[in-house]
């Protein structure tokens, strides 16, 4: 048996971690203990998983679930190997995501897991994305989605709508800018948050009612408003305008335009030239 966990992403409080098991029926489980919060979502495989609060057979969609100096052990009695995401918080940053998740007074981890719930499969999937593509910043958005996703259903706290106070819209105004001035720059959402004043967790959900994106995702669109602009107004080489517009890589940007924009960089350019308008 051989377990091995690579460090995807980290920042103040969380650390994400892709996590791969060998073990199969023959292999004994041995008990472990969460030092912290724990939100692990499976990926690949299946296994037993037991913990001082509950016992559960998790599969692909599931999350497991750990709280600070719960014991716990994973078993693989029917199949062999399992894969997971594991998000990992310190105590101090997960009860501070609690205290302002509506509905939410005190953070406690009743529960082994949550099954697949088709609710949380976007967010699931923007996750393994995220990893794929080693995306810290969009990684360090999920991380808190996902604690305030899983202390709502914990909490089975009723979801009264709440709106942003004329504060919060200016805080949240004054982060648009930012990020507009400041594209092509990696901006984490605790730096975001921290300069308005605001915690993370606090921000992402007021920032996502006023402009229905995160500010990763809006940050991402504005670069790709930009390209598409260059695109269509410019002769420039592709790979130029992905550099210029804060993209790393060719790859990665041509993934993520036709993920957008529904076609090619080349493809749009293409588009737009035949109607004249580069």
């Amino acid at each position: 048996m051989s377990i091995r966990s690579r460090e995807l992403a980290c920042g103040p409080g969380w650390r994400v971690h892709d996590v791969a098991c060998t073990a199969g029926p023959r292999d004994r489980p041995f008990e472990e203990q969460h030092l912290g919060y724990a939100i692990a979502i499976v990926t690949a495989g299946s296994f037993g998983y037991r913990s001082t609060a509950g016992r559960s057979l998790l599969s692909p969609g599931a999350l497991l679930l750990g709280g600070p100096g719960q014991c716990f052990e994973c078993g693989h009695e029917h199949a062999t190997g399992d894969r997971c995401l594991s998000f990992r918080f310190d105590p101090v940053l997960f009860e501070g995501i609690a205290a302002t998740v509506p509905g939410v007074h005190r953070v406690a981890i009743n529960a082994a897991s949550l099954p697949q719930l088709p609710e949380l499969q976007p967010l699931l999937v923007e996750a393994e994305i995220a990893a794929v593509e080693a995306d810290a910043t969009a990684l360090e958005e999920i991380a808190v989605r996902l604690g305030g996703a899983v202390l709502t259903m914990l909490g089975d706290s009723s979801r009264a709508s709440t709106f942003p106070t004329s504060r919060d819209e200016r805080r949240v105004t004054k982060a648009l800018r930012r990020i507009e001035r400041d594209f092509r720059d990696e901006l984490p959402l605790a730096v975001l948050a921290g300069e308005v004043a605001m915690s993370p967790y606090h921000f992402l959900r007021v920032f996502r009612q006023v402009v229905g994106l995160t500010p990763h995702q809006y940050a991402l669109r504005v670069r790709m408003q930009r390209a598409a602009l260059q695109l269509a107004e410019s002769t420039h080489p592709v790979t130029r305008i992905a550099l210029d517009c804060g993209f790393g890589d060719v790859p990665t940007f041509t993934r993520r335009f036709r993920r957008i924009m529904g076609r090619s960089p080349t493809a749009f350019r293409a588009r737009h030239a035949r109607y004249g308008i580069a």
